[in-house]
């Protein structure tokens, strides 16, 4: 009698751990297939607002409310680069190469600034403190590019919120601490500016939906695990105890 209640609760703990481990797994193919829908859907806004009209400097957001709607934009904006508030992001990947990403606000001419992601550089591959970064012309400038939400977060390393090399560019604390004006949004530019076309930054900015397919390739490796888990269930508890002698 006891034997046999060890084996039930056996077989209980096994069957509790297949349905656990199979609902895990497929929840986790779900999210992937979410996260690929989410990817097709922030392309195909990308692609509808692109082919509107440029946006008016004139009518860039000033309220954080206001910057959503326009993100994704095209824009031409005229101003003077603030070289001296240069940023670079680093650990920011460009056609798979670890770099930075370099980020210079724009004054422009009602005195707030914008913050603008300029383009790419690699990171050097001995001293990662290193950056050759070009300096922007001086002089009234002519950027054009599209609106796009800030730069995308990474985790903070101790110090990486902070100098001129950092993990991240917090608009609202970047402001406060270099006391300029800043729209609520960045601008991604397209092309280097006519006084400096060879200024040797990459804009092959990635697109939301290039990598939708490892999202698809994640999800179904997360099924088809989801589903062994159950074929081995049914056949090592169901099956094969049948097929056995009595």
């Amino acid at each position: 009698m006891e034997i046999m209640g060890r084996l039930s609760m056996r077989r209980a703990l096994v069957l509790v751990a297949a349905v656990l481990l199979a609902a895990l797994t497929a929840r986790l193919g779900l999210w992937q297939l979410d996260r690929a829908a989410q990817k097709e859907h922030l392309q195909a806004s990308i692609d509808s607002r692109r082919d509107l009209p440029v946006l008016p400097a004139s009518a860039l957001a000033l309220a954080p409310g206001d910057a959503e709607s326009q993100h994704h934009r095209r824009i031409e904006l005229r101003g003077q680069w603030l070289p001296e508030q240069t940023v670079f992001l680093e650990n920011r990947q460009m056609q798979g190469r670890p770099g930075f990403f370099v980020l210079t606000p724009l004054g422009l001419p009602d005195g707030s600034a914008v913050i603008v992601q300029r383009g790419w550089l690699p990171r050097d591959p001995v001293d990662r403190t290193r950056v050759s970064a070009p300096t922007p012309p001086g002089g009234e400038v002519t950027v054009r590019g599209r609106i796009a939400p800030p730069p995308a977060r990474l985790y903070d390393f101790d110090g990486g919120a902070s100098g001129a090399i950092r993990q991240n560019l917090h608009l609202q604390g970047f402001a406060i601490e270099t006391g300029l004006r800043l729209r609520p949004l960045s601008v991604l530019e397209s092309a280097a500016p006519r006084a400096d076309p060879g200024d040797g930054l990459a804009r092959d900015w990635p697109a939301p939906a290039a990598t939708v397919h490892k999202h698809y390739g994640y999800a179904f490796q997360w099924f088809s695990l989801s589903a062994l888990t159950v074929i081995l269930y049914v056949w090592f508890q169901v099956l094969r105890p049948r097929r056995r002698p009595a």
